[in-house]
C-alpha cells in the first residue's frame, strides 16, 4: 500500500473543453486533480485544499491569471508550483509571467502529454 500523500493537482482555466481530458490525463498519472472555472473560485480552493501545482490560465473571467498568480506569491505561507497555461504566447507575456515567479510558460495549443509530463516532473522535484 502507497503510505505517501498523493499529490495535488489545480487547474484554473475558463475552458471546460481543456479542463476535463486534462484532468483525466492527470489523475490515469495517480494524482488528485481538482478545477476551478476563474480565478476567483481558483484561489478559494489553493486557500481551501493546498494544491502541490496549479496549471493557471491567463484570460479567466471575474479575475486574471496574473491577479491569481500574485495572490499565491503574495501568500508566503506554502507557495503551490505554478505552471501558466496561455493561448496569449506573446513574449512580454512570458516574460511577465517568469519574472513574476511561475516555474514554466506554456502556450495553447498544447499537447496533453507534454503538459502531463511537465506536471510529473515539477511535482517529483520537490
Amino acid at each position: 500500500m502507497n503510505t505517501s500523500p498523493q499529490k495535488r493537482v489545480l487547474i484554473i482555466d475558463d475552458d471546460e473543453g481543456l479542463t476535463e481530458p486534462l484532468q483525466l490525463a492527470i489523475e490515469a498519472e495517480g494524482y488528485e486533480v481538482l478545477t476551478a472555472h476563474d480565478g476567483n473560485e481558483g484561489l478559494m480552493k489553493i486557500e481551501r485544499d493546498a494544491p502541490d501545482l496549479v496549471l493557471l490560465d491567463l484570460v479567466m473571467p471575474r479575475r486574471s491569471g496574473f491577479a491569481v498568480l500574485d495572490s499565491i506569491i503574495n501568500n508566503k505561507q506554502r507557495a503551490p508550483k505554478i505552471v501558466m497555461v496561455t493561448g496569449n504566447s506573446e513574449p512580454k507575456y512570458r516574460e511577465l509571467a517568469l519574472d513574476r515567479g511561475v516555474d514554466r510558460f506554456i502556450p495553447k495549443p498544447y499537447h496533453i502529454e507534454d503538459l502531463v509530463q511537465t506536471v510529473k516532473e515539477l511535482l517529483t522535484t520537490e
